[in-house]
């Protein structure tokens, strides 16, 4: 057939669609509008989305009412007029009460289902949420049931073990969205969601973020992913953790200008710049400390500093002996040093609106000084001024970013676990970490 009878062919068989298939035609378009709306608009038109979103969604519903004489199963009409209404991300009860009906005359129609739970999620109702979810599985196991779930498992209050165990169940489900379909990047971002919520209840696994990082990516490489303002919010917030901060700067930028009704994205630009601009500042001016008191403070440095990492090794707690040999800051190379040991004094601590990690500023004999920032603390511990602190292979940080007219550099040291400090000589000991409340084997992809 030639190409000009391909769509005539095409043309006649728009033309013989039943009502149905063009009913559920239109909802597929609407959805299309919403999902790839910047790769047709690009972002100049970001903040009229939704009122274009809600302009087409009005003129879907009339077209829906026009056809509903002529669709037999009402079930299905109510689920795509239900459907249709919850395309916008505010709450519409008009949905709910379509979607209710649907269900009322099919139980067994699942897609009703997962919009109901997303009518209830809206709303914040999450056990109403949930219970939709978990009630489309028992009629069919589908990728949408399953990350929905795992969104709303992490919402379910409970104690911190609850939590943690909700959490571990949240990625099994994600895992289990993305097998079905590993080629949908709404389930993907899921999974990353999940991951990092693990990365937060489970002691900050430095695995938890890598693992949200792979997830991430792949969501990415879906066209209606890509421009999710919530992968770029959250992903920008494990790179943060990760200090990596320019990534984090473009990402909550980026998320933004994705959706510039939110001010979340906006706040965390704000949050970054300032505790640069501190641990800048702080780093510069070495804690503000008085020439002599810092003189004196890095002159009483002494072996005794390094407690069990004065003798020239020390034992993992692999039981391998590590050979360590101390240097000053200014030796250390980027990323991991491997056998050497540094050790300072604290000359300040860093206020933050982030619990994690703690941070603070240390000078050595030299006077250089740079900050720490230590990860898996239980709360409330900490170090104060005047201590000394001895960190073994020390991983160097290099803060890089340059942000519209704000631009930093300075050199840190990222601590995954208190425990390998030696703080005022003493090694630090277990009751230092925060507890690894989940089982490993959430962590072992």
């Amino acid at each position: 057939m030639s190409m000009t009878g391909c769509q005539e062919g095409m043309a006649m068989g728009d033309a013989e669609k039943t009502p149905l298939a063009k009913a559920e035609d239109m909802v597929t378009k609407l959805y299309e509008f919403r999902d790839l709306y910047y790769d047709k608009f690009g972002l100049d038109r970001a903040r009229l989305k939704n009122e274009d979103v809600k302009s087409r969604m009005s003129e879907t519903v009339e077209a829906l009412d026009v056809l509903q004489g002529q669709i037999s199963n009402k079930a299905i009409f109510h689920m795509l007029k239900g459907k249709a209404l919850n395309v916008l991300p505010a709450y519409d009860g008009k949905a709910q009460e379509a979607l209710s009906k649907a269900v009322k005359l099919d139980p067994k129609l699942v897609e009703a289902w997962n919009n109901l739970g997303e009518c209830y999620w809206k709303c914040e109702d999450i056990v109403a949420a949930k219970n939709c979810f978990t009630g489309a599985l028992n009629y069919s196991k589908n990728k949408v049931s399953l990350r929905n779930l795992s969104m709303v498992l992490r919402q379910l209050s409970g104690s911190p073990t609850e939590r943690a165990k909700l959490i571990e169940e949240s990625v099994e489900k994600a895992k289990e969205a993305v097998q079905l379909d590993i080629k949908d990047g709404s389930s993907w971002v899921i999974l990353g969601n999940a991951h990092l919520s693990m990365f937060f209840a489970g002691g900050q696994h430095p695995k938890s973020l890598k693992q949200a990082l792979s997830a991430y990516a792949q969501a990415e490489k879906d066209p209606i992913s890509r421009n999710n303002p919530d992968l770029h919010y959250n992903r920008s917030v494990m790179y943060k953790y990760q200090e990596e901060y320019q990534l984090a700067l473009e990402g909550f930028a980026r998320a933004g200008a994705l959706d510039p009704s939110w001010p979340e994205p906006g706040n965390m630009v704000k949050q970054v710049l300032a505790y640069l601009q501190q641990v800048s500042d702080l780093i510069s001016t070495k804690g503000k400390m008085k020439a002599k008191r810092l003189q004196s403070l890095c002159q009483s440095i002494s072996e005794s500093d390094l407690g069990p990492y004065g003798g020239g090794s020390y034992t993992s707690p692999k039981g391998k002996t590590i050979k360590l040999t101390k240097v000053l800051f200014s030796s250390l190379q980027p990323e991991l040093n491997a056998e050497k040991v540094v050790v300072g004094k604290v000359v300040c601590t860093v206020a933050s609106e982030d619990v994690v990690p703690f941070t603070f500023c240390m000078a050595d004999e030299a006077e250089m000084c740079l900050y720490v920032s230590v990860y898996n603390m239980i709360p409330g511990f900490g170090v104060k001024i005047g201590d000394s602190v001895a960190i073994p292979e020390p991983f160097l940080q290099v803060v890089s970013v340059h942000h519209k007219d704000k631009g930093f550099h300075f050199h840190g040291i990222r601590v995954d676990s208190p425990v390998v400090l030696v703080i005022n000589g003493l090694k630090q000991g277990l009751d230092k970490q925060a507890p690894m409340v989940l089982a490993v084997s959430a962590v072992s992809d």
